[in-house]
């Protein structure tokens, strides 16, 4: 990590602050409040959260990485200002080309609550070697359906499943997304499904 992430001691600050490797198949959320979400898996189910533990920059139920979850509600209107950075390391489908990667960093179009949007110009480096991910609960398709690619993305935003909307754009589907960072807090080592106990969350 870039700064160090000091776990919490046995002083009792009012707040409390955790950081999760988010597992794929889960929601970012703690009750199932809709039906057809049955049996779904929950972040309660990782680590004994206390009440009024929230996610902060929520993942959808495929992604995966760096989760944060506090009791300040402040928390949230950091995360969400451009001016934190937000890095994703993303599997895509085929061999990304140097057009897709510039089309990329200048902004695309995406849906966005049934009307288009224009992301803004965000950092956009093709990630050769792979990164050395463990293969998830669902495994990926292999080789023998085509190339792969990884690409790291870097965004100041966080709309609806905008990465994975960014990749499509541009003709090439996301098939796996790992959020490696935020701000200067990185996933690091943090094994799929740990949680830390932090004192804060300064980005």
């Amino acid at each position: 990590m870039d700064r160090v992430l000091t776990r919490r001691g046995d002083c009792m600050n009012k707040h409390r602050h955790f950081i999760l490797h988010k597992p794929f198949g889960y929601l970012s959320q703690f009750i199932n409040n809709q039906n057809r979400r049955k049996n779904k898996k929950l972040l309660g189910e990782l680590y004994n959260f206390p009440a009024g533990t929230m996610c902060i920059g929520r993942l959808d139920q495929p992604s995966e990485g760096l989760l944060f979850l506090t009791t300040d509600g402040k928390v949230s209107e950091q995360v969400r200002s451009k001016t934190v950075e937000k890095e994703y390391y993303i599997q895509v489908d085929g061999e990304i080309t140097d057009d897709a990667i510039e089309q990329l960093r200048g902004g695309v179009e995406i849906g966005l609550r049934g009307s288009k949007y224009m992301t803004l110009p965000c950092k956009v480096t093709r990630l050769k070697p792979a990164p050395n991910f463990k293969v998830r609960s669902k495994k990926v398709r292999d080789d023998r359906h085509g190339p792969t690619s990884w690409v790291a993305i870097t965004i100041v935003e966080g709309k609806f499943r905008q990465v994975r909307k960014m990749s499509a754009a541009v003709g090439f589907p996301t098939l796996r997304l790992i959020r490696v960072r935020i701000g200067h807090i990185k996933l690091g080592n943090l094994a799929s499904g740990e949680v830390i106990e932090v004192d804060d969350l300064n980005f």
